[in-house]
């Protein structure tokens, strides 16, 4: 493994917990993560020329501590106070948090996680500031999520940093009566963490297996000192059941195997199961939140449990769907609606369904690649390979792309 390759798994595997580890201990959000991003620049630089070290994060760490601590001695000197002072201050080490039962907790990702998911931030501000913090997401992955360009998230991310500084916000974990307040938060959060190793961005990786475990670890860590949540346990349900497929997601080659195609077997079937047993714990209607997330482990519930594609009950999908647009509408259930309109009644029905969506409802390749597919599905070879050259422009990841011009080539010229 080459410098560069080398530092991006660190990067990308160790961010959240690197971010969380300075923070616990110097305890400046507004320094943490420009003193981690100076130490990835270092390591840019010098890595290639004097070889990768031993223990990647621990370097990366000690790095950052460096340009902290000569931060902190900048600023000691420049209010003209004892230096030593603040130094001892700055480092001190956290203690073990106690909530309210006793239980000490000792996880600082997770005190990371609550941080960015205060009640001072608004949601979407939290869950983009956890995204980037917590899990490393980079800013242009984030503006696709929430479909805004990648300066308004990148001010967005800013302006959140800089209100917990200013509020004072503390790096502790609450009370369990204060808990409850917060899962709302962190549940989105998690959702959409999970959401981002799934979703393909920008570059190689068509999916990022260990950010999307990671938000399943959230997801247990608070479950477990908040049990019997219906938010919790539905997305754990629809997180596992997703997640139970990512061996067969790939091929060897590293091309993508659509659904339809995966070994059944190397489905992940033990998370299958734990993911009925908790979905079947929660009740219908339990808040808005809970049955969201419910009604998507519904979809993938049916998919997972389908001995082979061909048995997949896709009138039932089609019937979730409709109660999914009736509650919460979206652009992206009205094209998965299609999708299994397609699969249940044909490719025409499925074209009906999706023809008024357009680019301004669903930016990027999805809804062109999907219309490419049905069109090419009912005979319309010509405006199947006009859908796929749109779709092939639009899409950023290298995996994806290349399974796009795969299609388009078979269809000829």
């Amino acid at each position: 493994m080459s410098a560069d390759e080398a530092l991006a798994v660190v990067v990308r595997e160790d961010w959240g917990r690197l971010i969380a580890q300075l923070l616990a201990r110097f305890r400046r959000l507004d320094l943490v993560e420009d003193a981690l991003g100076d130490a990835v620049e270092a390591a840019a630089r010098t890595w290639p020329r004097d070889g990768v070290p031993d223990n990647p994060p621990a370097w990366l760490v000690t790095t950052a501590k460096r340009r902290l601590l000569d931060r902190f001695r900048a600023e000691a000197t420049a209010a003209r106070k004892e230096p030593l002072l603040v130094l001892q201050e700055a480092t001190r080490a956290p203690e073990g948090v106690m909530v309210d039962d006793g239980t000490v907790i000792e996880d600082d990702l997770l005190r990371l996680v609550l941080l960015t998911t205060h009640p001072a931030l608004a949601p979407e501000a939290a869950a983009a500031l956890a995204l980037r913090l917590v899990l490393g997401v980079s800013t242009a992955d984030i503006s696709r999520l929430f479909l805004v360009s990648e300066s308004t998230m990148a001010a967005r991310i800013t302006r959140a940093k800089k209100k917990l500084v200013a509020d004072g916000v503390p790096f502790a974990i609450p009370g369990t009566a204060e808990l409850p307040a917060r899962l709302a938060t962190v549940a989105s959060v998690a959702y959409l963490a999970f959401t981002a190793g799934y979703a393909a961005g920008s570059g190689p990786d068509l999916m990022r297996t260990s950010l999307a475990g990671e938000a399943i670890r959230l997801v247990r860590v608070v479950r477990d000192l908040v049990p019997a949540t219906p938010e919790l346990d539905a997305l754990l349900a629809l997180m596992l059941l997703q997640h139970s497929r990512r061996d067969a997601r790939v091929d060897d080659a590293g091309d993508l195997v659509l659904l339809p195609d995966q070994d059944r077997s190397r489905w992940r079937h033990d998370e299958i199961t734990e993911a009925i047993d908790a979905l079947r714990a929660v009740p219908v209607g339990a808040s808005t939140q809970a049955e969201t997330y419910r009604l998507q482990a519904l979809i993938a519930a049916e998919h997972a449990l389908a001995p082979a594609s061909a048995q997949t009950r896709w009138d039932r999908i089609v019937e979730v769907y409709d109660v999914v647009l009736q509650v919460f509408p979206s652009p992206a259930a009205r094209l998965a609606r299609a999708v299994a309109v397609a699969e249940a009644s044909g490719p025409q029905a499925g074209l009906a369904s999706m023809a008024d969506l357009t680019a301004a409802d669903l930016p990027g390749h999805r809804l062109p690649a999907v219309r490419a597919e049905l069109l090419g599905r009912a005979g319309d070879r010509d405006g199947a390979r006009t859908a796929y050259d749109e779709a092939i422009t639009t899409c950023d990841n290298e995996i994806e792309r290349r399974h796009l011009t795969a299609r388009r080539v078979a269809l000829g010229d």
